[in-house]
C-alpha cells in the first residue's frame, strides 16, 4: 500500500524538481573608465544543463568593445538519466496501481505477475540508486560551473586589477538540491518494497513448505523406530524375550509322564490315585 500511494508522488517531485528547474546568476563589471561599466551582466540556465552553449556578453574594459563568452560544462547526461528513470518509474507505478485495484486476480494468475514485479521492482531500485548518484556528482559540478566567483575568472576585464568585478546574484539550488534527495528517497522506497513484492512470489511459498515437510519424515521415522507399539503387544520383546520357547521349557506334550501335572487335568488324576 505505501508503494501504491508515495512511489508515483515521490517520482513527480525528483523529475519535476530536476527537469523544471530554471536558474541564473547577476554579476558586475565596474571598470576603471566607468562608462565602459556593466553592472548587471545576467546568465540563466536550466534543464538540461548544457552549459557550454549558455552564451553571454561581457565587457572587456577596452573601449566599446564586448567580449562573448559562455559558461563551461555538459551535465546534460546525468540529469537527463535521472528524469528518465522518475519519468518511467512514475508510469509503471501508476500502471502497477491500476492492476493491483482492478485486475488482482489476472495479477496472481500462475504467479506471473508477482514474478514480473518482483523483478521489475528489482531492476527499479538499481537504477534509482545508479541516477540519483549520477546526478548528485552532477549537480555538484553544476554548482561549481555556475558559481559566479568562478565565472568572473573567465572575463578578461577581470583580470585587470584596475577593474573591480563582483557577484551580485547567485543561483538558487534549492529545487535541484530536491530533486537528489527524493531521487534518495526514491530508491529506499522501491528497495524496500523488494521484500514485500517478493511474498507474493513463488519463490517464497515453496520456501515456507520445507519446515512441514522435514517434521512430517521426522514423524513418519519416529512411528517406524523402535518405539511402536506393537513391540509392547502379546508377541512383542517384554513378554516373550528372543529365543524363549514354551515347548522347549515344558517339554512337548507326552513325551514325559509327569509334563501333564501342569495341565488342568492334573489335580484330578492325583485325587484318584489317593
Amino acid at each position: 500500500m505505501c508503494m501504491v500511494i508515495f512511489a508515483p508522488l515521490f517520482a513527480i517531485f525528483a523529475f519535476a524538481t530536476c527537469g523544471g528547474y530554471s536558474g541564473g546568476l547577476r554579476l558586475s563589471v565596474d571598470c576603471a573608465n566607468k562608462s565602459e561599466s556593466d553592472l548587471s551582466i545576467d546568465i540563466a540556465f536550466a534543464y538540461p544543463f548544457r552549459l557550454h552553449q549558455v552564451n553571454f556578453d561581457a565587457p572587456t574594459c577596452e573601449g566599446k568593445r564586448r567580449e562573448t563568452l559562455s559558461l563551461i560544462g555538459d551535465f546534460s547526461s546525468s540529469a537527463e538519466f535521472f528524469v528518465t528513470i522518475a519519468v518511467f518509474a512514475f508510469l509503471y507505478s501508476l500502471a502497477a496501481t491500476v492492476v493491483y485495484i482492478f485486475f488482482q486476480n489476472k495479477y496472481r494468475e500462475n504467479n506471473r505477475g508477482p514474478l514480473i514485479d518482483f523483478i521489475v521492482t528489482v531492476v527499479f531500485s538499481f537504477l534509482w540508486l545508479v541516477g540519483s548518484s549520477a546526478w548528485a556528482k552532477g549537480l555538484s559540478d553544476v554548482k561549481i560551473a555556475t558559481d559566479p566567483d568562478e565565472v568572473l575568472l573567465l572575463m578578461s576585464a577581470c583580470k585587470q586589477q584596475s577593474n573591480k568585478c563582483m557577484p551580485v546574484r547567485s543561483p538558487v539550488m534549492s529545487s535541484l538540491n530536491t530533486s537528489v534527495v527524493f531521487g534518495f528517497l526514491n530508491f529506499i522506497l522501491w528497495a524496500g518494497n523488494i521484500w514485500f513484492v517478493f511474498k507474493e512470489t513463488g519463490w517464497h511459498s515453496s520456501g515456507q513448505r520445507h519446515p512441514p515437510d522435514t517434521m512430517e519424515k521426522q514423524a513418519s521415522s519416529y512411528n517406524q523406530g523402535g518405539y511402536n507399539q506393537d513391540n509392547y503387544g502379546p508377541t512383542g520383546g517384554y513378554n516373550q524375550p528372543a529365543g524363549f520357547d514354551q515347548q522347549a521349557n515344558y517339554g512337548q506334550v507326552g513325551e514325559y509322564g509327569q509334563q501333564q501335572s501342569y495341565s488342568q487335568s492334573g489335580p484330578t488324576s492325583f485325587a484318584n490315585q489317593i
